[in-house]
Order: structure tokens, then C-alpha cells, then sequence
């Protein structure tokens, strides 16, 4: 088989090129722009484009598929080439559904906590050394590739994003993927440069349900109101199974749950983490791992890599990274290490970054999301708003859509850097929330610099 890929450097696109590179088809690719850590990932396969650019010559009659990516545009001379032979060109949903379309395939979709349950279900399967096919959106600790493709796994495990499928497909990459077993973790608005309405949001989710094969199984989230009224008025033939928050205690540090095999330590610890555990318990038992075996398992995973990753500690002072970003997820991940660590103060530090995050009509979802802070500081950078051709945000609008006037608004890097030095020789929990990295700041060593 030979593939070409449309802007193959994209984190979701090289993780596909390199599954069936593993596979033995023969790859092919064109970006204009490749950053780490696919650049290297690409250049170990060979199949780091020779230069960058698009280049019509490489689209030819004897391509099985051209795979299109979202970073590509709408008028790509390479997709235009395509076009005219008539090839068949796929989104990147769209292709491992094709891959995956005589297995059973899990989903998990939600506004929240995608990325973190994958795991889990991933860790227990390993864990069991059960087969599967998978695709993850983000890098987990221990994996070599994020796709992963293969004739003999009965069973697709699959992230269902929300986000659109490609340039010339709008629909979102979770309709795709036409789940038989899916979960749902929760709703709550985001995207709203695609989705300019909550009730817009709330229809693909709704489109969804209607997407998953007959017969096929739903679990979701019954504390979500949203989602809950969804799912009990949707007319598909579908199982349903909800779950809610598990029995547990917090002893010293650390979260157990309470199990009919006993008391079982975590490594991770937050409401949001064991509504994602409890989630991830069903879903196993769907496919055939049953509560002894995935207890078990479970008590030994470590967390998704940027979800609540403890960065750096000493003896009374911990600095955790999250990738927290949407309001729900902020203020679930605030409330989560306050009550892991009551006693001790917290200073939560969230960078707006995301088109959402940064726009004013967005903003006042974050009401109250950092309440649980101690202190709780709001970064933002002026580039980030000129990038996105957003409006300018003042101190007082962004204290005002957080519900917060002690909140403190910094947007340059250096006021940050120096706010995190004053309270570096003080007992304390720091909390770190980006899908960025704060204007340029290395993360790592201002973690490592705070608990010296």
C-alpha cells in the first residue's frame, strides 16, 4: 500500500504515518512546517520530508490514499493534485476507521479527561498483556508511538476528539468513528471558534449517541446533568451504563479506593481522576477485564503524562504541571490538589492560551474556577492575542470574568518568574495549568528552581 501524507508533521498525523511505516506501507509525506518532537520521531523512520513545502509532483495514480490533515488549507496544491486524479483522500478519523472497521472499537469522548481514561484502559490491557489497536491524542510515558496498528487485535481503542477532521470535512472526528462500546466523561462548551453556540456544541454530542452501531454500549457520566438528559433521550438501540463518583478516602497523602477487594492505593489522586478510574473500570469490563483484575491493575498506574505530573518536590514544597485549560477542567484540577493537600497552602497559576480561553465572549465561563486557590494567579501573553487576531484583555475584565478582585493577571513571562521566586522559600503546593508553556518559560527548571 502507498500512502501520502497532507502536512505529516502534525502530532496526530507523523503518529499515524510511523503506525503504517510499522505496518510496511509505504509512506510518503509533505509539511511546511515541522517541529520536535515529530521532526526526530519522522527522521529515525525516514520519513522526514527532504525539504518543506508542498510539492503537486508527489501525488500520483498509484496512490492507494492521500491522507489530509487539519493544518493543511483548503486550497493545498498537493490536495488540488488529488483532487484532479481523483484519488481517494481521507481525514485522519476518517483513515483509521478504514483501518479499523472489521474490529470492535472503543471510544472515549468527552469535553474532558479523554486523554487520562485512555490510559487507564491502555495500562489495565497491558497490565493483562491483552491485545489492542489504539490512538491516543497526547504522548504517554512508556509508548514509542501513539497509533497502533495491527491485523490481529480484536479490539480499536480510540480518543474521540470533537475538534473538525480536516479542511474540506467539518464533521467532527468522533462522528467517524462509529463506536460499538463508547464513553462519555462530561460536556461542557469548548471549541467555540467551530462551535459559536453551546447548543451547537451540545448537537454533535447528541449526533454522536446517534453514531454509536446498535446494540453497542454507552457509559457515561450520570453526575453531568447535560449529558445524563442526553443520553436517556437518545432513540438509538443502544446499552447503557451509567457511573458515578467511587467510594474513597484520603490517608496521608494518598488516595484509596475503597473496593469489594479491599482498600486500593493510587498513584493519582482528584474527584476527576476517580470519576475517570470508575469510568475506566466499565469499559474494561466490556471488554472482558473484570473488577478484581482491573483493581489490580489500576493501583499501579502512574497518570497521563501533563495531567497533574508532579514536576518537582521536596519536603514541604510539591510544584505539579497540568495541562488544564477548558473552565471545568481548571476547576476540577484546583479543587483536586487542594484536597489532597488541605493543609498547605496552594498557588495556582493558569495560562489562557486557547482560542477559547483568550476570547471575552468565552471568558466568564471561568467564574469561581479558582476559588479553592490560596492564590491564584492568570497568565496570559499579548503575542497570543495577536496571533489569534483577538481583541486586548485588561486586568480588570479578566478579574471580573473569574469572579476574583485579588486575582492576579500577569502577562509577561518574567513578572511570573519573579512572582514564583517571592514564594519559592515558603511551605506550599504550586500548580502549574497550560496547553502552552507560559510565553517561553521552561517548566521543568522554574519547578526545579522554586523547590531548591
Amino acid at each position: 500500500m502507498q500512502v501520502h501524507f497532507i502536512a505529516i508533521g502534525g502530532s496526530a498525523m507523523h503518529n499515524l504515518a510511523l503506525a503504517l511505516h510499522h505496518k510496511n506501507y509505504r509512506i510518503t509525506g509533505s509539511d511546511d512546517q515541522i517541529f520536535e518532537p515529530s521532526k526526530s520521531r519522522l527522521e529515525r523512520a525516514g520519513l522526514l520530508p527532504p525539504a518543506m513545502g508542498w510539492f503537486p509532483e508527489k501525488i500520483h495514480a498509484a496512490l492507494d490514499a492521500v491522507i489530509l490533515g487539519m493544518h493543511a488549507r483548503k486550497d493545498n496544491p498537493e490536495l488540488a493534485k488529488a483532487e484532479e486524479l481523483g484519488l481517494k483522500i481521507y481525514s485522519y478519523p476518517e483513515y483509521l476507521f478504514e483501518q479499523s472497521k472489521d474490529k470492535t472499537r472503543v471510544v472515549i469522548a468527552g469535553s474532558h479527561g479523554k486523554t487520562s481514561i485512555t490510559a487507564m484502559i491502555l495500562h489495565v490491557l497491558h497490565c493483562h498483556q491483552i491485545e489492542e489497536d489504539y490512538m491516543v491524542g497526547a504522548q504517554l510515558a512508556g509508548f514509542d508511538r501513539m497509533v497502533k496498528l495491527t491485523d490481529t487485535a480484536n479490539f480499536m481503542v480510540l480518543e474521540g476528539d470533537e475538534y473538525l477532521s480536516s479542511p474540506i470535512d467539518r464533521r467532527p472526528k468522533f462522528h467517524l468513528y462509529r463506536p460499538n462500546i463508547t464513553l462519555i466523561s462530561g460536556i461542557a462548551w469548548d471549541h467555540i471558534n467551530v462551535f459559536p453556540t453551546f447548543d451547537n456544541y451540545l448537537e454533535q454530542f447528541r449526533r454522536y449517541l446517534d453514531l454509536v452501531e446498535p446494540g453497542g454500549a454507552v457509559v457515561y457520566n450520570e453526575t453531568d446533568e447535560v449529558l445524563n438528559n442526553l443520553v436517556n433521550q437518545t432513540k438509538n438501540t443502544v446499552k447503557k451504563f451509567p457511573y458515578r463518583m467511587p467510594e474513597h478516602f484520603i490517608d496521608n497523602g494518598v488516595t484509596y479506593l475503597e473496593t469489594s477487594e479491599g482498600a486500593v492505593p493510587l498513584q493519582v489522586f482528584g474527584e476527576h481522576n476517580l470519576l475517570n478510574i470508575e469510568g475506566a473500570r466499565w469499559i474494561c469490563n466490556q471488554m472482558g477485564v473484570m473488577d478484581e483484575a482491573f483493581y489490580e491493575a489500576i493501583a499501579s498506574f502512574p497518570g497521563a503524562d501533563n495531567r497533574l505530573q508532579l514536576l518537582a518536590s521536596n519536603d514541604f514544597q510539591r510544584v505539579f504541571k497540568d495541562f488544564a485549560h477548558a473552565p471545568s477542567k481548571v476547576q476540577a484540577t484546583v479543587n483536586a490538589v487542594k484536597a489532597q493537600f488541605e493543609n498547605v497552602p496552594l498557588l495556582a497559576c493558569l495560562e489562557l492560551h486557547t482560542f477559547s480561553s483568550l476570547n471575552p465572549e468565552f471568558i466568564s465561563q471561568y467564574k469561581g474556577a479558582m476559588d479553592a486557590a490560596d492564590l491564584a494567579v492568570v497568565f496570559f501573553s499579548k503575542a497570543a492575542l495577536e496571533h489569534k487576531k483577538l481583541p486586548p484583555l485588561s486586568v480588570t475584565q479578566v478579574q471580573e470574568a473569574f469572579g476574583d478582585p485579588n486575582l492576579v493577571v500577569i502577562n509577561e513571562t518574567l513578572e511570573l518568574q519573579q512572582l514564583l521566586d517571592r514564594y519559592s522559600n515558603q511551605p506550599n503546593v504550586l500548580l502549574l495549568m497550560s496547553s502552552g508553556n507560559f510565553g517561553g518559560m521552561n517548566v521543568q527548571a522554574a519547578a526545579n528552581k522554586f523547590c531548591e
